[in-house]
């Protein structure tokens, strides 16, 4: 009798056990529904905004137009030298940010002595959470003149300025992100290719780097897509100007820089209303094709990684 009921109770916990699963499974996938849901609003709205610019002016004007100037009579609906200004700060601040980031992240998990490490990485993760307008307040008032002075330059509101204070954004995001991927690297790697007589850094560069690739890669995306994306940053110390630059130093006019200078003085409805929302959709598209191609990437350097190793 007693082992019966023994049964019915492990029954009973087992059919509990169930249910509070599917419930958990059913939350899950709400969350996520409700996330795509909400993305999908966002992506329509500006859509639903953006694409009547287009009776006004032709796509092909529109992305590939030189000229700016939504105020003028007639205007000139052109964002060929915005989207310019955003791939290139994002470029340079790339060019930047990513070999310091990586660099100090496998400085901190595999040089760094655990004292040290200690006390840097608080420090990283502190530099992740200043706001950008500090920053962009930081490049607007001590760099600015910095490098006006040494380089001789009309302003040092420029596209570099704006690359140096985005790179100073990202490289704590890409140094935490690769230490943790660095440092999720199974131990027995490590302690194999030393024992197989590697040094510690042919260990790094030939087991735990291919080992933990993805991971790198994915921080790289992050740091990449907030540059991208980054707003007050390049409205206070890019310098404004909607034109093509020649060099480093001429200023520049990214994407989410125009959208939020013109935002407010635009009439709801009118030509530059649409064109705003026009340019945030095309923004929306290369970020979207940036994160697609990157993904892609990241799951090619995961093969050649597992491959690898």
């Amino acid at each position: 009798m007693k082992a019966e009921e023994h049964v019915i109770a492990v029954g009973k916990r087992g059919k509990s056990r169930q249910r509070t699963e599917r419930r958990i499974r059913r939350l899950f996938f709400g969350v996520a529904l409700a996330s795509i849901t909400i993305l999908f609003l966002i992506a329509l709205f500006l859509f639903v905004e953006g694409v009547p610019i287009f009776a006004e002016v032709s796509v092909t004007d529109f992305v590939f137009g030189e000229y700016w100037y939504p105020t003028d009579d007639p205007p000139a609906f052109g964002i060929f030298p915005l989207i310019i200004a955003s791939l290139a700060v994002t470029a340079v601040s790339s060019l930047i940010s990513i070999p310091l980031g990586v660099m100090t992240a496998l400085y901190l998990a595999e040089c760094a002595s655990p004292r040290l490490r200690e006390w840097v990485k608080p420090v990283v993760e502190l530099l992740a959470a200043l706001p950008s307008v500090v920053i962009g307040f930081f490049g607007m008032v001590i760099v600015a003149p910095f490098l006006q002075k040494i380089f001789d330059m009309p302003t040092g509101l420029n596209l570099f300025n704006a690359s140096l204070m985005l790179a100073f954004m990202s490289i704590p995001t890409i140094c935490s992100l690769s230490e943790d991927a660095i440092f999720s690297v199974p131990a027995e790697l490590k302690e194999a290719s030393l024992a197989l007589g590697a040094t510690h850094w042919e260990t790094i560069w030939r087991v735990l780097v291919p080992a933990s690739i993805s991971g790198i890669c994915t921080a790289v995306i992050l740091g990449m897509s907030r540059a991208m994306g980054e707003t007050m940053v390049v409205l206070m110390v890019a310098g404004g100007a909607a034109m093509i630059p020649g060099s480093l130093f001429d200023p520049v006019r990214p994407m989410p820089a125009s959208i939020a200078a013109e935002m407010g003085e635009a009439p709801f409805h009118s030509d530059h209303y649409y064109a705003l929302f026009a340019t945030a959709m095309v923004l929306f598209l290369f970020t979207l094709a940036f994160n697609i191609i990157a993904e892609q990437i990241s799951n090619r350097y995961r093969q050649v990684g597992a491959a690898t190793l």
